[in-house]
């Protein structure tokens, strides 16, 4: 579990204009919250935060004008430039049981056919300052009609599954099913833009 530390200041200051002038300073602005206390208005050092969401659920440890443990639960990114705009900080102790999702990462390779990959973060309950960075499943020999459900998941010694068991993770196709559904898709889209041709030539 990576745990960064980053100077946050207080603000004092707030409002678009307030904000855009933080953001000119390369900072950010955020705002801690949780444990049934007041929220808190920080600002943050840009690039230092930047780096650190790198990673996901990353524990941050807060210091000068507060001095806490936080995760990221809201990062809000600007939908062009892609710089950070604004954080949400849940406040943790350590001990506490935390719910957060982490990434599957698929490893191995199949004996045959095409891998389906239906889901790429899984929910799951863990100690704050015990998060595991994601989880991996080993698709190595696995054969046509193979699956794997969250329930088959390999999580972390300390970490349990929040989501539904049955959930299905991934699955291996035969290749000619697979393109079949393909060719299906395609042909829908084809009678429907014929459909769209027709009806504007009316």
């Amino acid at each position: 579990m990576s745990e960064v530390v980053i100077n946050a200041e207080q603000r004092d200051v707030f409002g678009k204009g307030a904000a855009r002038k933080i953001r000119r300073e390369h900072k950010v602005p955020a705002v801690l919250y949780g444990h049934g206390t007041d929220p808190q208005h920080l600002t943050l050092p840009g690039h230092e935060l930047l780096l650190a969401l790198r990673t996901p659920n990353v524990l941050i440890r807060l210091q000068g004008a507060v001095t806490e443990l936080a995760l990221p639960k809201g990062v809000q990114r600007d939908p062009i430039k892609g710089f950070l705009e604004h954080v949400d900080l849940l406040l943790v102790k350590r001990g506490e049981k935390v719910t957060v999702d982490i990434p599957v990462t698929v490893t191995g390779e199949i004996a045959d056919g095409i891998l389906d990959q239906q889901l790429v973060s899984v929910s799951v309950e863990a100690e704050a300052t015990h998060i595991p960075e994601g989880v991996e499943v080993n698709v190595e020999g696995l054969e046509v009609g193979a699956h794997v459900t969250a329930g088959d998941l390999k999580l972390p010694q300390g970490t349990t599954l929040v989501a539904d068991p049955e959930t299905m993770v991934l699955i291996v196709s035969a290749p000619a099913a697979a393109e079949a559904a393909e060719g299906e898709a395609a042909e829908g889209e084809a009678a429907a833009e014929s459909a769209e041709a027709a009806e504007a030539a009316e």
